[in-house]
């Protein structure tokens, strides 16, 4: 299985301003940029880590998925959440060759946790033998920052200002995940109850 983001997050969406704000950096002055890029790689890390821990995309943009076989052709759990579409589902046999599955053949079952590409009839299609399927899909809360729910966005703020609070230091103890970012994602981590099944 091979998980491929294939748009970035556009500089527009992240909240450059309100991170500043978050670190308290002084206004007003002729260089308040100077720090820009650097601000926006610790929003970018601490956004990863956050889609990481939880299998929730932040700010909408374009994935698709690679597997050889569907887990269950009844109904296969995607990987990430929360998906608003499903834009193309492609069998590719073992030469290469692309085949693109109708679109009336199959639907997308929103969900919080566990969204899911499922049948119109009985089963999905069946993946070609040696082959693979690519499924083609929109992800995330939304285009804007605003769009995140409020936990979620200040767990981002506080990763972020603790990854640049300890810029410099190395250590383990530094770079771990602080208590109050894990809180606030607890609820958004999904539940493994066994091999292979998640809440």
């Amino acid at each position: 299985m091979m998980l491929v983001e294939e748009t970035p997050v556009p500089l527009a969406a992240l909240p450059l301003d309100g991170f500043k704000a978050h670190l308290r950096l002084g206004s007003g002055f002729a260089e308040d940029d100077v720090q820009d890029a650097v601000l926006e790689s610790f929003l970018r890390a601490a956004m990863a880590a956050v889609e990481a821990r939880t299998g929730k995309i932040l700010i909408e943009r374009a994935f698709s998925w690679t597997l050889q076989d569907w887990r269950d052709a009844s109904g296969q759990v995607l990987p990430v959440a929360p998906v608003s579409a499903v834009s193309a589902v492609v069998l590719i046999d073992r030469l290469g060759v692309e085949i693109a599955v109708a679109a009336d053949a199959y639907r997308l079952a929103r969900d919080t946790h566990r969204p899911q590409l499922c049948p119109v009839s009985a089963l999905l299609p069946t993946v070609p033998t040696g082959g693979t399927v690519r499924i083609e899909m929109v992800a995330g809360y939304g285009a804007a920052w605003s769009d995140l729910p409020a936990d979620l966005a200040q767990a981002v703020l506080m990763l972020a200002a603790h990854y640049y609070e300890y810029r410099h230091d190395t250590a383990l103890s530094g770079g771990c995940m602080p208590f109050g970012v894990t809180s606030l994602l607890e609820r958004y981590r999904p539940l493994r109850i066994s091999a292979g099944a998640q809440r």
